[in-house]
């Protein structure tokens, strides 16, 4: 048997080079100091960058490398999303120790280009280099707003808080990848979905554009560190509290397969768990029903009322099922010692 070709700075550029397309709007690509870009006339250009750390964000025990490259760009997909625009344009760096073969470097760029190619973006760019210690990803994603983008600054007291899909998926998948043993109970298409919606998450461009094209849209927000913290960024930039209703935050079947299968609770899950990057937005009452019709004949999506916002006076209630005020857990907090979301 051969020996795995070792992944050297040259033959990662070269990957890079092969995997990437021509696209509009791409004057220059890879290969010379900088690429040089050709915004449509009229586009805001939207700016997202996010790191990816082995054993926080991913573990190369479960995760493929073709895993890893899908995730590393479905994050800032989504960030973009969440603004009502369109992905356009990434950059890649990746540090990975000596070790790393020239195979894995190939599978996690196709897993990168995967996820590009699904949603028309260009990769233009990046770096390589070594890791004394585990892969480090680095993704700077550029995209275009045609309208104004929708902060997350912009709710008002008495909208109707909604959320697209479902919520808690991700945590279920990697609390299935962490049991060891694996519980019994649990479907195989139960598993495969959780698992899928953890390792290679799908973020909503079409609905975030969608969305942003309907009009009604006060304020959004994608669902990446889980509900409660992901709520609480938007209730502090848009000054408000806000009510939540726990019994009508959807949560799938597969999600309670798994928690009853291990004894967990979806609702930690759904506020808590994070990585879900579905939207969680903000409109008024009377575009509730529109902006919900419309958006599943469009796209399929799902959008469910989950609460109102409040006065900032209020705070930021959840409320059991007799309207009683409960605490929930934290969403994911970096710099918190021993919380990893991998």
């Amino acid at each position: 048997m051969s020996r795995p070709q070792a992944a050297t700075e040259r033959r990662l550029i070269e990957i890079i080079r092969r995997a990437a397309r021509r696209a509009p709007g791409v004057r220059v690509g890879i290969g010379d100091d900088c690429a040089v870009l050709e915004p449509a006339a009229g586009s805001l250009l939207l700016a997202t960058t996010d790191l990816l750390i082995e054993d926080v964000h991913f573990r190369r025990r479960w995760a493929t490398p073709t895993d890893i490259g899908w995730k590393s760009l479905a994050v800032n997909v989504s960030d973009i999303a969440a603004m009502g625009g369109r992905p356009r344009w990434g950059l890649i760096a990746l540090a990975c120790p000596e070790a790393v073969s020239l195979e894995e470097a190939e599978a996690f760029y196709a897993g990168v280009q995967a996820l590009a190619t699904e949603h028309d973006v260009a990769i233009v760019g990046g770096d390589t280099c070594g890791s004394p210690r585990g892969w480090v990803i680095n993704v700077t994603l550029l995209g275009e707003a045609v309208r104004a983008p929708i902060l997350r600054s912009t709710a008002r007291a008495g909208d109707v808080i909604a959320v697209t899909g479902s919520l808690g998926r991700s945590a279920a998948g990697l609390a299935l990848l962490e049991a060891n043993p694996a519980p019994a109970g649990v479907a195989g298409d139960a598993r495969a979905e959780v698992t899928a919606a953890h390792l290679r998450p799908r973020p909503r461009t079409r609905e975030g554009q969608w969305l942003s094209e309907a009009g009604g849209v006060t304020a959004m927000i994608d669902v990446s560190d889980g509900l409660a913290t992901d709520l609480g960024h938007l209730c502090e930039e848009s000054r408000l509290g806000a009510r939540v209703e726990l019994a009508r935050i959807p949560v799938d079947a597969s999600v309670r397969d798994v928690a009853r299968a291990l004894g967990r609770d979806t609702i930690h899950w759904a506020t808590g768990g994070g990585e879900d990057y579905e939207l969680l937005l903000t409109c008024s009452p009377e575009a509730f029903d529109r902006l919900a019709s419309g958006l599943a004949r469009a796209t399929g999506a799902r959008l469910t009322s989950i609460g109102e916002m409040m006065p900032a006076a209020d705070g930021i209630r959840y409320l059991d099922a007799c309207g009683e005020a409960v605490p929930v857990g934290p969403g994911f907090e970096h710099f918190v010692t021993g919380r990893a979301r991998a």
